[in-house]
């Protein structure tokens, strides 16, 4: 996670760097008060986190708190390891591939004040995305389990707080996010039934990051950022039942036998994001 953050961060300094070093040269009004209509296209590299698993409500209380055990036994059916990512086969030894990077575009629209050489404003913006955070758990049946959010779009508010040295800007930003997921599950077992309980597509959140804008012309400018994207997913929930299974199955085992609900212990989307986008300015 810290290798992820320290990536995106360089990835935006050295491309910001590269670029503006010939816009510095150039003579350019540095007005930055006023609205502008932008468009951005950017890399994202989703937050593997490496303690995740899959986790069970065997009481149907709505706490995922419970252990799933071998017939005749207090040993856990799920002592193998869990992923980051999907299963490429039904033990831990075959891998889990991990989550690819995924991709944005989208439109912003803003407006800024200038003081002197300090610059706030705020933007709104709405993207269209292609990301996905996955999980893999694994039982000793040997069998996998796994659950996929898929992001498909966001659109965020944020403030922008900025200093201005000659044509170029350099400025923080902070706010909300709202995401649209699409959840799905997976699964190696086919003697069990796998019913969807709850699905929250809606996702909330937050974002912060830093970029640096500069002016090619009085009215167009070229804009690098990089920005951290965490959004609370929602509840995503998928009920084993008894499907085929005999009644010694460590899904449907007494006092509940009508199955065992399966959700992911965590709920959080988070992923670091470079982009690169032009505004025009009026």
């Amino acid at each position: 996670m810290k290798t992820s953050l320290r990536t995106g961060i360089a990835l935006a300094t050295v491309l910001a760097a590269g670029l503006a070093t010939p816009a510095l040269a150039q003579s350019v009004p540095t007005d930055w008060s006023g609205p502008y209509i932008g468009l951005y296209g950017g890399y994202l590299d989703t937050r593997d986190d490496g303690a995740e698993r899959l986790v069970f409500d065997r009481d149907f209380d709505g706490e995922f708190d419970d252990t799933v055990v071998l017939d005749g036994t207090t040993t856990s059916a799920f002592t193998a390891a869990s992923c980051g990512g999907t299963a490429q086969g039904l033990t831990p030894g075959a891998g889990c591939s991990g989550d690819s990077g995924g991709i944005e575009a989208g439109v912003r629209l803003g407006y800024d004040l200038q003081f002197g050489n300090w610059v706030v404003g705020a933007v709104g913006e709405v993207s269209a995305v292609d990301a996905k955070d996955s999980v893999t758990s694994f039982s000793t049946t040997p069998a996998s389990y796994t659950m996929v959010r898929d992001l498909d779009h966001t659109a965020a508010v944020r403030a922008r707080i900025g200093y201005t040295a000659g044509p170029v800007l350099f400025y923080g930003t902070g706010g909300a996010v709202y995401g649209k997921v699409n959840n799905r599950f997976q699964t190696t077992n086919g003697a069990n039934s796998f019913t969807e309980q709850t699905s929250e597509d809606d996702a909330d959140g937050y974002q912060y990051g830093a970029g640096m804008e500069w002016k090619l012309a009085p009215n167009l400018s070229l804009v690098g950022e990089y920005l951290y994207t965490s959004l609370e997913a929602g509840d995503y929930v998928v009920r084993a039942g008894p499907g085929t299974a005999p009644s010694t199955n460590p899904f449907i085992l007494p006092p509940n036998t009508a199955g065992t609900d399966i959700a992911r212990s965590n709920g959080d989307f988070e992923y670091h994001g470079v982009r690169l986008g032009m505004n025009v300015r009026f």
